[in-house]
């Protein structure tokens, strides 16, 4: 039987709440705690602690909302397996409204995706890239309709990169573009050109086809930058 290492009472009892999520952190390091894995009942922790069982719970609840455990009726406390939904709902919330820090986002995905298009350039195979042209075929119909094409753009970016088998990758632009039309509402944001949005997406592809990385780089960057531009206008018309 693997002996696990014990909670310290707390020695900062005046931030009490922040005291114990910190131990309970350290806990889960110190045992190398995975996702599925129970914690210790409330009656331990808190006797291990030195602490009421009202702020060990408090704590969990705390833990809960950042996704790091995880409550199952009945049962226990579990550490929970890593995801980004946490981060998705506190940066939506976060840059609800405000224009700006979604002009921000949107230039770090911009710096992020146009870094790694090199790499899916020398990878993507045809059915890939018959997938990406199917996907903007959908988008161009839709765009001549005046209707919003969020879906599809949120599959056509997740594709582009979907050939280099980067989890983390991929979950990054779910995270991105979720968040981002989230704070922004951005299908509501007015679009003078949503053709040209089509095209840029068009030109994307067969720059990836031709292998032409040059290319793809300057027309991803061209379209990042036509989002930001569609942003920036909105943004003095609120003003």
């Amino acid at each position: 039987m693997i002996e696990t290492k014990s909670l310290q009472p707390l020695t900062r009892p005046q931030t009490l709440h922040a005291s114990v999520q910190e131990s309970l952190k350290a806990y889960i390091d110190e045992n190398r705690l995975r996702g599925g894995d129970p914690l210790p009942p409330e009656s331990f922790l808190a006797q291990q602690l030195a602490v009421s069982r009202n702020s060990v719970r408090e704590a969990i609840k705390a833990l809960e909302s950042v996704g790091i455990l995880e409550t199952r009726r009945g049962i226990g406390v579990f550490v929970r397996a890593f995801s980004f939904d946490p981060l998705l709902e506190h940066l939506a919330y976060g840059l609800r409204g405000s224009l700006r820090e979604v002009g921000e986002l949107v230039e770090i995905r911009r710096v992020l995706e146009v870094a790694l298009i090199e790499k899916t350039v020398e990878m993507i195979g045809e059915d890939d890239l018959a997938e990406l042209r199917a996907v903007t075929d959908r988008m161009r119909v839709r765009a001549e309709h005046h209707e919003s094409f969020a879906d599809e753009d949120k599959a056509f970016h997740l594709l582009l990169f979907r050939c280099q088998g980067n989890q983390m990758l991929s979950k990054l632009i779910d995270v991105f573009w979720l968040a981002f039309y989230k704070a922004s509402d951005f299908v509501n944001l007015d679009n003078p050109n949503p053709l040209a949005t089509w095209k840029d997406h068009h030109d994307i592809v067969e720059a990836v086809a031709a292998r032409d990385v040059e290319a793809a780089r300057a027309r991803l960057d061209h379209h990042y930058h036509g989002i930001l531009g569609v942003i920036a206008k909105n943004g003095e018309t609120a003003r």
